[in-house]
């Protein structure tokens, strides 16, 4: 069963996905349009694994879905205003110090 995330669940969600640099680039390739894992791994040049489990990841963060298409599986955005969120995220100015990294920062980049 579905339900739908708490406000501060959904922006901790999108920020464990946007945590790791892969996950951002499907999201990026998915908000241009619906895509096979096969079409992904080759585009991003990454493994088919690797991929399965960011594809996972952003699944279990609600930000991706799995839809069957025949013998295949297509992955898109779960909803077109992600799109329109990651658009919005690009175009803000971040100010950073190049010889910090963020204190909470992990390593796994896990959800």
């Amino acid at each position: 069963m579905l339900t739908v995330a708490p406000e501060v669940e959904v922006l901790a969600r999108f920020g464990r996905a946007l945590a790791d640099p892969i996950r951002c680039r499907i999201l990026l390739a998915l908000r241009k349009a619906p895509a096979y894992p096969s079409d992904l791994a080759e585009e991003l040049g990454i493994s088919r694994t690797r991929l399965s489990n960011h594809l996972a990841c952003l699944r279990d963060c609600g930000l991706a879905v799995a839809v069957p298409d025949g013998r295949r599986t297509r992955y898109e955005l779960t909803d077109e205003r992600l799109g329109h969120a990651l658009d919005d995220l690009r175009a803000a100015v971040v100010a950073v110090e190049t010889d910090r990294t963020c204190p909470d920062a992990d390593e796994k980049g896990c959800c």
